[in-house]
């Protein structure tokens, strides 16, 4: 029987379920603690950091999660583990691999409490940002679209993709959403989803959606972006305006929003080998992750539905989305860098604020029975991930953009319930339409090569840059242990070396002379 002995919660056929344990009599033994302490100590001197680069990069980001947050969500995820045997053990870590644990601070430029496109931007890009502006510097004003060019901002994803590094995003939001958004694209407004979203200044003025940004479209028409695996929702953004929906062709309201006609997702397969698009659980767990090389799945118009309402025959979970993203990234020899996200994973308590129908605002809605399942549900995936990938050459980061207002106090007892049914809405202080963002520092925890280099209180831009080193990746990719540069297309190409084509180019001259 195990020790641990805390709040709890554990998912059961789909519901959430308390475990309201008493008091062990173990626990007023001081030997007890003692005994547990020194198991932590010794475990931890065993530790050494990994001082080698790594291979590939898994960030997983829990929108909204603030240190009260995890105090509930690692109840949540203990046990889940406990319900497999494995009580209050670790996953038994190598003992070469260092977690580490720090925190930094989320303040846009612009704002104390921030939003998730300036933080986005910070731990993506390396550089902070304004409040809802994406890959582009503080230099850049919100809405302003001619304030754009010249102050855009690369991501770590980005520039991992041009490493030679395979990359992918998953997402439980529409993929267009701030956080995945600030990955790939350069806006001065989050809300510029597709192109009926952007107001007519910004599209004369030469401003691209997010949407197309995605495929990072070329005048030509031509793809640039060097991305492997997109998974999450959005389908409206990307077809043409009144597309019937594939899920939901009797819904209007589901139905394509582009004004410029294009078929984004057509547009993204195009000139691809080994490309696949699906829109349904169905077709993603037939796709062969050993045959496709690209894999855009989306899978609701909008945001995807939160876990608890989730239908298992239609729509996968985060985890089964992980677990396909990385079986496809993981067979490039050089490495994948890949972003997960749950942004409905922590939802507030403290608001009374109605349903808004949006679920990408459903974290402002005071859920809290909603918000631990997604945590469970994001546990999960961090597990299966250290499951399918080896901690020696692979850094595992998990953190988030930014906290809520939530906390929770008094004197209850341990297992005091504070759920109702799976919509009960927590009671507010102040009640307000939305409820808000938090503005104190979050957490970040990591394990394996690099992972020490994350450590005390620093700003949030600072993760792009561990991540860029860990990695190889620009600006950090000319070190002596990094491995050299390699032609996107997989050949060596002419390029790489200044001598190689004159050479070529003499050799040719000379065999025709033959």
């Amino acid at each position: 029987k195990s020790s641990f002995q805390a709040l709890a919660f554990i998912a059961q056929s789909g519901n959430l379920y308390f475990l309201c344990p008493l008091l062990l009599e173990e626990e007023k033994d001081p030997d007890y603690w003692n005994a547990r302490a020194k198991q932590t100590l010794e475990f931890a001197l065993r530790l050494t950091p990994m001082n080698h680069r790594a291979k590939n990069i898994i960030l997983f980001l829990g929108d909204g999660e603030s240190a009260h947050q995890c105090a509930i969500a690692r109840a949540a995820c203990t046990s889940s583990k406990k319900r497999k045997g494995r009580g209050q053990k670790s996953r038994g870590l190598p003992r070469h691999v260092t977690p580490s644990l720090f925190s930094f601070q989320t303040y846009n430029v612009n704002r104390q409490v921030p939003d998730s496109a300036g933080t986005g931007t910070a731990y993506l890009c390396g550089v902070k940002a304004n409040a809802k502006t994406l890959g582009v510097s503080a230099a850049a004003v919100y809405g302003k679209c001619n304030t754009t060019f010249g102050n855009e901002v690369h991501s770590i994803l980005h520039r991992a993709g041009l490493s030679g590094k395979s990359v992918g995003i998953v997402t439980t939001t529409r993929v267009q959403h701030a956080t995945p958004g600030a990955s790939y694209a350069h806006s001065v407004s989050r809300d510029w989803y597709g192109d009926a979203d952007m107001p007519r200044d910004a599209i004369r003025e030469g401003c691209k959606d997010i949407a197309y940004q995605l495929g990072q479209l070329k005048s030509d028409g031509a793809l640039c972006l060097p991305w492997q695996v997109i998974l999450g929702g959005g389908r409206m953004y990307m077809m043409p305006r009144q597309t019937p929906d594939p899920e939901y062709p009797n819904d209007p309201k589901q139905n394509g929003t582009r004004k410029d006609g294009l078929n984004l997702i057509e547009k993204w397969l195009s000139g691809k080998e080994g490309a696949h698009y699906v829109w349904n659980k169905t077709a993603l767990d037939a796709v062969n992750e050993n045959t496709t090389d690209h894999l855009m799945g989306l899978f609701e118009p909008k945001d995807m539905t939160y876990e608890l309402n989730r239908d298992n025959e239609t729509d996968p979970s985060i985890v089964e989305m992980t677990e396909k993203a990385i079986r496809i990234l993981r067979r490039n020899p050089r490495g994948f860098f890949l972003f997960v996200e749950d942004e409905k994973r922590f939802l507030s308590v403290v608001s009374l604020c109605p349903s808004r129908g949006r679920i990408d605002h459903g974290h402002h809605n005071g859920k809290a029975k909603q918000a631990l399942m997604e945590a469970v549900m994001m546990d999960r995936a961090v597990e299966r991930a250290g499951e399918l990938t080896d901690a020696s050459e692979t850094l595992t980061v998990v953190t988030a953009d930014h906290s809520h207002v939530f906390t929770f106090g008094g004197s209850t007892p341990r297992g005091n319930n504070i759920f109702d049914d799976k919509d009960y809405q927590q009671q507010a202080a102040v009640p307000l339409s939305s409820e808000t963002h938090g503005g104190e520092d979050v957490a970040i925890m990591a394990q394996g090569p690099m992972a020490h280099l994350f450590h005390g209180i620093r700003e949030q831009n600072y993760i792009a840059h561990v991540l860029a080193y860990a990695g190889c990746i620009e600006p950090y990719h000319q070190q002596p242990e990094c491995p050299a540069p390699e032609n996107r297309s997989g050949s060596p190409g002419l390029s790489q070396h200044p001598l190689l084509f004159p050479l070529a180019l003499w050799l040719g001259l000379f065999l025709l002379r033959l």
